[in-house]
C-alpha cells in the first residue's frame, strides 16, 4: 500500500495535536482537611501523578449548612450545560446531603441541605455522598452511605465501629429542586461506604469500600453495570488495594488508563492504582504525591479557562 506524503503530514499533525492536548489537560482534586470545618480545597495535576494545592492550600468555600456545618467528602461533577455541581457530608449524624453549584468553581450558589433520609427516623448518618450524570436518562444520581439499625444483614462489629452497618441509597434529580423518593442503590452482604462511579466504554464501574470490621477488610473493590442506575452485582471483585486500609476511591480516565485514588487514612497519605484493561491493577502509590493533609475527595477534568481563573486567586 502506497502512503502519500500528504497523508503522512496529516497523521503527524494529528499526533502532535493529541500530544499537545494531553499535555494541556488539567485535572482537579476537590478535598477537605482536618474535620472539614473550613470547607472546600483544590489540588491540580497535569499528569495525574503530581498534585499541588491551589491558593496555597486555603479554602475556596466555607460550609454553612448542616448540624455541624462541615464540608467533608466534597464530590464535584460538571453537568452538560457546564455547571459544576457539588455534594458533601455536612455532619457525622445528619440525615441530609449538602449541595451547592457554580459556573467557575469560584462563585458558588447558596448552599442547601437536601433531606434525603429524613423519612427514616432511625437513620444514623448520610456519609460520603457522590453525584453522577446519567447520560441515558438525562438526570443526576446522588448516592451515599447510611446505617439503619436492624434493616440489613448483620455483620460482626467492634466497639470502635459503634455498630455501623452501611448500605448505599440514592435519589435522582434533573434540576436540584425536586428529587425522586430515596431508594436502595447497592445492598451487598457486607457494610459498604464510599462508592464512586466511572463510565468507560459501555460499562459503568462502581468502586466501593468494603467496610466490614471483623475481620477487618477496609479495602477497595469493584463491580459494574450496563446502566448508571444499576443494578450493580453484589458479588464484587477481590480487593484492588493492598495490605493497608483504604477508603474514598475516585477514578479518572487519563489517555486510556484508569487511575483510582484513595485515602490511606491510617497512613495519613494518599495512594493510587492504575489499569489499562479494568481487570489487572497496579499499585502506583509510590509514584503519586499529594498536598499534606488531603482527605477524601473527587478527581475531575477542567478547561484551561477555569484552571487559569483558579490560579489567578493565588
Amino acid at each position: 500500500m502506497k502512503i502519500r506524503p500528504g497523508s503522512i503530514f496529516t497523521l503527524i499533525l494529528i499526533f502532535i495535536s493529541n500530544l499537545t492536548q494531553a499535555q494541556s489537560d488539567t485535572y482537579l482534586f476537590s478535598y477537605f482537611v482536618d474535620n472539614g470545618q473550613d470547607g472546600l480545597h483544590f489540588a491540580y495535576s497535569k499528569d495525574g501523578l503530581k498534585w499541588e494545592a491551589l491558593k496555597n492550600g486555603k479554602s475556596f468555600l466555607t460550609p454553612t449548612v448542616g448540624k455541624d456545618k462541615l464540608m467533608r467528602d466534597p464530590c464535584i461533577i460538571q453537568g452538560p450545560d457546564g455547571t459544576f455541581h457539588m455534594v458533601f457530608t455536612t455532619s457525622w449524624t445528619d440525615k441530609n446531603v449538602g449541595y451547592a453549584s457554580s459556573k467557575d468553581l469560584i462563585h458558588w450558589s447558596e448552599q442547601k441541605a437536601v433531606p434525603v433520609m429524613e423519612h427514616e427516623p432511625a437513620a444514623r448518618n448520610t456519609w460520603a455522598p457522590e453525584i453522577f450524570y446519567d447520560d441515558k436518562k438525562k438526570n443526576f444520581i446522588i448516592y451515599w452511605a447510611t446505617t439503619i439499625p436492624g434493616r440489613h444483614s448483620e455483620i460482626k462489629t467492634s466497639k470502635a465501629e459503634d455498630d455501623y452497618n452501611d448500605r448505599i441509597y440514592y435519589t435522582t434529580t434533573k434540576d436540584f429542586k425536586t428529587f425522586t423518593p430515596t431508594k436502595m442503590f447497592f445492598n451487598p452482604d457486607f457494610s459498604v461506604i464510599d462508592t464512586s462511579i466511572l463510565k468507560k466504554g459501555s460499562w459503568y464501574y462502581m468502586f466501593l469500600k468494603n467496610e466490614n470490621p471483623e475481620p477487618a477488610e477496609k479495602n477497595i473493590r469493584i463491580t459494574k453495570s450496563k446502566n448508571a442506575e444499576g443494578p450493580y452485582p453484589v458479588k464484587v471483585s477481590p480487593p484492588l488495594t493492598g495490605n493497608y486500609w483504604a477508603e474514598g476511591p475516585t477514578a479518572v480516565d487519563i489517555n486510556g488508563s484508569v487511575y483510582v485514588y484513595f485515602d490511606k487514612y491510617m497512613d495519613h497519605r494518599y495512594g493510587a492504582i492504575k489499569s489499562d484493561d479494568m481487570q489487572s491493577w497496579t499499585d502506583i502509590s509510590d509514584q503519586v504525591s499529594f498536598p499534606k493533609g488531603i482527605r477524601h475527595g473527587t478527581v475531575f477534568k477542567v478547561t484551561d479557562q477555569v484552571f487559569k481563573a483558579l490560579r489567578a486567586l493565588e
